[in-house]
């Protein structure tokens, strides 16, 4: 909802990308943004955007709610029920090709992908092929849950002989370290959080990157309506966004703090422990585009990739359908 006054804010550029800060006159505007999964270190740069005051320079007064996984997420943007979210690319183009929904994406946040199931050391666990016949937490729609095809596929195993147990989000880490479940859907940088949850207990990690590794991470989604009629507001929104994320992974330290003065029930250290790992993710070694970067010929070459996997039929999207390449950081 627009308020009825306008005032001057710095333009927001995400640092070293682009020229010096210049006064600009912008309405104030309420956005509501759902994370894509709890408020867990890896989503913490948007209360890195909210302290930092990004938000605020950019005319927004954002409402920040912890999102259910990337389905979800899309489902709640594709309603209105949120302006902006948080949803892997990946499962994101398997629910856009399956069921239409009218949503976009806007910029990457990881260039790879961070997905993946997490065991602890002694549960039998230790390669792919160990998953056969094994039980997995997950929360119902969850990225691992809807990318596990294309993982197993890559790893040669059946999908249909891993049992996938619904499981709420929060309670993933003691579900794995009661023994209750042999592993859990996760992303990457979970590791510090299960550890922690485990009581010092190793972690096997197994990320899908490994054995598919073009595919993007998490990614900024927006309803096509938004991302037609108001591609101004989508901009400002990604830019402020993005700068958080740049801030958060130059400033690891200072993210655990800022996420536990909004999510006084987080771990401090736990959660930027997290952001220290997911780093690499968002600027991975050698990359020299920008943070957010979203490519047209990156995402013809996922959808090929989700079509050869069996993910998705040939034909059921196209790159267009995926994202909103003019509205992504150049």
């Amino acid at each position: 909802m627009r308020k009825a006054f306008a005032f001057a804010v710095l333009a927001v550029v995400l640092a070293g990308c682009g020229p010096a800060p210049k006064s600009v006159e912008y309405e104030r505007i309420d956005v509501n943004y759902l994370t894509s999964f709890s408020t867990f270190g890896r989503d913490a740069y948007v209360y890195v955007a909210q302290e930092k005051g990004f938000f605020d320079q950019a005319g927004l007064d954002v409402t920040i709610t912890p999102g259910t996984g990337s389905v979800d997420v899309l489902k709640l943007v594709a309603g209105g029920r949120a302006d902006f979210g948080i949803a892997d690319f990946t499962a994101t183009a398997i629910t856009v090709a399956k069921e239409k929904l009218p949503v976009t994406t806007v910029a990457a946040v990881q260039q790879r992908s961070l997905a993946a199931i997490v065991a602890l050391e002694g549960s039998g666990i230790g390669t792919p092929a160990d998953l056969v016949g094994k039980k997995i937490g997950d929360q119902p729609g969850s990225t691992n849950q809807v990318m596990f095809p294309v993982y197993a596929k890559a790893a040669g195993i059946d999908p249909a002989r891993v049992q996938f147990v619904p499981s709420a989000p929060p309670a993933l880490p003691q579900l794995l370290a009661a023994g209750q479940v042999d592993g859990i859907g996760q992303f990457v940088v979970g590791k510090p959080l299960i550890e922690a949850a485990a009581k010092g207990r190793k972690v096997v990690v197994l990320p899908y990157g490994d054995l598919v590794p073009d595919l993007y991470g998490n990614a900024l989604v927006a309803s096509k309506d938004t991302a037609a009629q108001k591609p101004g507001l989508v901009k400002r929104f990604s830019e402020a966004l993005l700068r958080g994320l740049t801030y958060a992974i130059e400033h690891p330290d200072e993210v655990g703090p800022i996420l536990k003065k909004y999510q006084p029930t987080q771990d401090a250290g736990v959660a930027s422990a997290e952001v220290s790992l997911m780093a690499p993710y968002v600027q991975p070694s050698g990359f020299a585009g920008r943070v957010g970067e979203l490519t047209q010929p990156r995402v013809e070459k996922i959808i090929r990739t989700l079509v050869d996997a069996g993910a998705i039929p040939d034909g059921s999207v196209r790159p267009d359908d995926l994202a909103s390449f003019a509205l992504a950081p150049k």
